[in-house]
């Protein structure tokens, strides 16, 4: 710890003795004077494709998975 905290102080002495100032931060364009273009937005509902499922009772797993099967032969 005693090692670490000098290592860490000679930056901040260091910072002190520059001779030039940074740049100053800027943005790169002026937002207002943009000749960028922008597609037009329109408004989409965040609902517009739902489609209202009601809930069924269960039924038989059996010939669902065999029509989903590759093939009637066997199991692969």
């Amino acid at each position: 710890m005693k090692r670490l905290f000098p290592m860490a102080l000679l930056p901040i002495l260091l910072g002190g003795c520059a001779t030039t100032m940074p740049a100053d931060v800027t943005s790169l364009a002026d937002p207002a004077e943009s000749t960028a273009t922008n597609a037009s937005q329109t408004y989409r509902s965040p609902v517009a494709g739902y489609v209202h499922r009601e809930p069924v009772g269960p039924k038989r797993w059996v010939p669902l998975n065999d029509a989903q099967s590759p093939a009637k032969g066997g199991a692969s």
